[in-house]
């Protein structure tokens, strides 16, 4: 998948320690998707499945990112079985990046107090 070959050679040029960790999860989460993939016995079975690899931590946010994460599902499955090009598992692939960021950087970001008058 050239996806992940991508991204494997973005971490290992990546001077952040943190973006490169996360690179390395990320393609890890992606292999095993596709065993997942190339193992089920059906979509819904590898739906069920991919749902639930640590997309965010414990998965205790995954439901949040449900809707890009069924677009990378689906086209990973239908890519491994055949069925369709690899180009859309990278445009799902970035929706779903830019949505855990989004809730990354939202999770560590603190709010500004208000100044009192």
């Amino acid at each position: 998948m050239q996806l992940i070959a991508h991204l494997e050679q973005l971490a290992s040029c990546e001077p952040s320690l943190f973006r490169s960790q996360l690179l390395r999860e990320d393609v890890a989460r992606l292999k095993k998707l596709r065993e997942l993939a190339r193992a089920a016995k059906d979509a819904e079975a590898f739906k069920k499945s991919g749902m639930r690899i640590g997309w965010t931590q414990g998965d205790a946010r995954t439901h949040e990112l449900r809707e890009p994460l069924e677009r990378l599902l689906a086209a990973v499955y239908a890519f491994e079985k055949g069925a369709a090009p690899e180009a859309p598992i990278a445009e799902a692939w970035e929706a779903l990046h830019r949505s855990r960021m989004e809730r990354l950087v939202g999770c560590l970001s603190t709010p500004v107090p208000k100044p009192v008058d």
